[in-house]
């Protein structure tokens, strides 16, 4: 669905976040971008309940290692949700549909085999423009709308109880 007339900020009711252990995994390419896509997401978890003590934030050069880090997070420590916070704008190459494709693959094979919420919040852009709108701009904020999306899938899983299996990841 397009979010050419929405504003991503606007989510609603949420549950509590209370006890939840969230990690951020945010690239440092296009900085200016993600640290609001940062500071939206991190204002947004404390807003709805979750300990700043709670919220870690690890830090990876770019978009493309946005999966790896989550994947690393998740065999290290008892996350609940692991948000993926990163910009890539078009160029004049494809790379960025490379790169986006990448991530997007990346963080749902990891969320499905680990059966923790990975959140996609990757901005993919053709313009600085178009990522400014969604970074605090027209379009409000991906950062909230990951931090919500996070908070809501971590509350139905503990909701519908523990997965009886994994499938294929330990």
């Amino acid at each position: 669905m397009s979010s050419a007339k929405k504003n991503l900020s606007e989510y609603g009711d949420c549950p509590s976040g209370v006890g939840f252990l969230i990690h951020i995994v945010v690239s440092d390419w296009n900085t200016e971008i993600t640290s609001k896509l940062l500071d939206g997401a991190k204002e947004t978890l404390i807003s709805v309940g979750v300990s700043e003590s709670d919220i870690e934030i690890v830090r990876v050069p770019g978009a493309f290692e946005l999966p790896v880090a989550a994947k690393s997070l998740l065999k290290s420590v008892n996350s609940d949700s692991v948000i993926c916070l990163g910009c890539v704008i078009k160029g004049d190459t494809s790379h960025d549909e490379y790169i986006n494709q990448a991530v997007a693959t990346g963080i749902t094979q990891l969320s499905i085999m680990s059966g923790k919420p990975i959140i996609f919040g990757l901005l993919t852009v053709n313009d600085q423009q178009q990522a400014e709108d969604r970074a605090g701009g027209k379009h409000g904020n991906k950062g909230i709308e990951a931090a919500i999306t996070a908070v809501k899938m971590v509350h139905m899983q503990k909701q519908l109880g523990k997965p009886k299996s994994t499938i294929g990841f330990s």
